[in-house]
């Protein structure tokens, strides 16, 4: 980004009634245009809200941080140069650089490391943090030739280490993926001593660039992909499946396709991690079962689900996998060798990711698996990721068993499934209800989503209500599925957050959440701030049932009116729930 860019999109005047999101800055140097981009590159992430970027007195990173910690931001952003953990490893301060300080510089920054790492700590108790590490080359202290790596620079370098390692660590920081940033930025590219020495900035303006939108990213990531459907032939592996027999297709070295073995180790990596797997394969589908069962595929058939095999059209196996993940079309993958197959699928589902592997060109090949775990990266893997696939399969057998059963009563059917809720307050730092509170489309009450310090002001509030549900039944478990927020009114609690997996759909757990809360909290009635949005069909269908009329913001549902039209729950709740 062009700095005429970024004061473009910094200067361009909010709605009045956005919401705001403020981010602190908290460096070192003198932040000038490294601010100007942060908030561009935010701006651009964040469209619907009006950002803000503070920053507190050069030259003074750990009362910056001090301030950080004490702020009302949203977010913080620390940038850290080496000048930060002694004035001498910087050009503006004189101090030696002879061997006779090297020493003293070694036991300082280490000192400085501590200090620098529990002021990080404090900070990200109440804030999520995004960190870059020292992106300048040292200052010429060592008394060795350039091309030797001396001991003093190894040293500082080992401290540094030590002290990315611990701060990576702390829960709630995010720290700047420096091999990310040398693709970008070469280092030969980053110093600008004029401006470092006249003003104290000491970044050249495509390097601030660089820096911002890496530390934006951190606080505001793209939303991660959940699925990935893949062909077979030539993709998963190199040859034709109807041609080459099961035997003839291959993914090895001593055949030359050994770059279809990494993809099928990465496919496992984020099968692994909870990411969907499908298959859509033009094939006969005995051939396909045949080849994924061969003992030598690094990709598990049971990390596939589902696998649509048959002579269709690509389009229609989407469709299908569609249908059976119940994911928008904007969370998934597609990877195929062919450019006429991703043009068909393209055109009819314009939002899905679709990708060419490129069969005769490794390099691409590689670059490909290095987009697909950015794709799909996320912070931690939950036990719910752990269980997806499985809890889908299983979920596919429940839909299938239901529609089998029209004859019967639904009520009857959910009596049978063994079926248990368990309820529980919603803790500030607990990642899977903050990922249900982002993630969630279909069963949304307005599809607002919070940052981490909007999150916990939520959870803080005078008279909050919290929930958080978890679902198992002899299907298998679900784990935590949903969330409520909301705070009591006199006889009235207001929801302005509920949400939903869709994979908990068609078994009563919505009616047993509002059903618990008016029973534990003895209200009379629920004030909900719901809004429509295109996606959120289901909670909409589910309000109207206690509704009469159009659906209006707020939508107030009274007791009596939930009670006499609910249907019979048989769940069994949790002995240990509570708000």
């Amino acid at each position: 980004m062009k700095l005429a860019e970024a004061l473009r999109i910094v200067q361009a005047v909010s709605a009045p009634d956005v919401e705001k999101f403020s981010v602190y800055l908290a460096c070192g140097i003198f932040p000038l245009h490294l601010s100007t981009f942060l908030a561009a590159h935010l701006r651009e992430r964040l469209s619907n809200r009006a950002v803000e970027v503070f920053t507190g007195l050069y030259g003074d990173l750990p009362g910056n941080l001090a301030s950080l910690r004490d702020s009302s931001a949203d977010a913080g952003a620390v940038a850290i140069e080496w000048s930060d953990f002694d004035p001498r490893l910087g050009l503006r301060r004189l101090g030696g650089w002879g061997p006779e300080v090297l020493a003293d510089i070694q036991v300082n920054v280490g000192r400085s490391a501590s200090n620098l790492l529990e002021l990080l700590s404090q900070a990200a108790l109440s804030k999520p943090l995004a960190l870059s590490l020292p992106t300048l080359p040292l200052p010429p202290i060592s008394y060795q030739p350039g091309e030797q790596s001396s001991v003093a620079v190894l040293l500082l370098e080992k401290t540094l280490a030590d002290f990315a390692a611990s701060a990576a660590r702390i829960h709630g920081v995010k720290i700047i993926n420096h091999g990310r940033l040398d693709r970008i930025s070469p280092v030969t590219d980053r110093l600008d001593v004029k401006s470092d020495l006249s003003t104290g900035f000491p970044y050249r303006t495509a390097h601030a660039s660089e820096v911002a939108e890496l530390l934006a990213g951190l606080i505001q990531p793209r939303p991660a992909k959940k699925g990935l459907i893949t062909d077979l032939d030539d993709t998963l592996w190199r040859g034709l499946l109807g041609e080459d027999g099961v035997e003839g297709i291959s993914w090895d070295i001593d055949r030359r396709s050994h770059i279809h073995a990494l993809y099928q180790q990465t496919l496992r990596a984020l099968a692994e991690s909870g990411v969907l797997i499908g298959v859509a394969s033009k094939n006969d589908p005995d051939l396909v079962s045949e080849a994924l069962n061969r003992q030598d595929l690094l990709l598990p058939k049971d990390c596939l689900f589902p696998i649509d095999a048959n002579w269709n059209s690509k389009s229609e196996a989407v469709r299908r996998i569609l249908d059976v993940w119940n994911i928008n079309e904007d969370a998934v993958v597609f990877v195929d060798d062919s450019p006429l197959e991703l043009a068909e699928v393209a055109s009819l589902y314009p939002e899905i990711k679709c990708l060419r592997f490129p069969i005769d060109d490794e390099q691409a090949a590689y670059y490909l698996l290095e987009e697909l775990r950015d794709l799909f990266g996320k912070q931690e893997i939950l036990n719910e990721d752990t269980i997806r696939v499985s809890s889908i399969r299983k979920g596919n057998q429940f839909q299938q068993q239901l529609e089998t059963e029209t004859a019967r009563p639904l009520e009857s059917f959910l009596a049978d499934l063994e079926a248990e809720v368990s309820l529980s307050p919603v803790a500030a730092d607990d990642a899977r209800a903050f990922e249900l509170v982002n993630k969630t489309n279909q069963f949304n009450l307005n599809a607002r989503r919070l940052s981490q310090s909007e999150f916990q002001a939520a959870l803080d509030r005078r008279g909050a209500v919290s929930l958080l549900v978890s679902y198992k039944d002899k299907y298998g478990p679900l784990g935590k599925i949903a969330v409520v927020l909301g705070e009591i009114d006199g006889a009235r609690l207001k929801l302005d957050t509920w949400v939903m997996s869709c994979r908990a759909f068609s078994r009563h757990i919505e009616h047993r959440c509002l059903d618990y809360l008016f029973e534990s909290l003895q209200i009379s009635e629920l004030q909900l701030d719901f809004q429509a949005t295109t996606r959120n069909r289901p909670m909409q269908e589910f309000l109207a049932k206690f509704v009469d009329g159009e659906l209006s913001s707020p939508i107030i549902i009274p007791r009596a009116t939930f009670m006499s039209r609910k249907p019979a729950l048989a769940q069994r709740l949790n002995e240990g729930s509570y708000v």
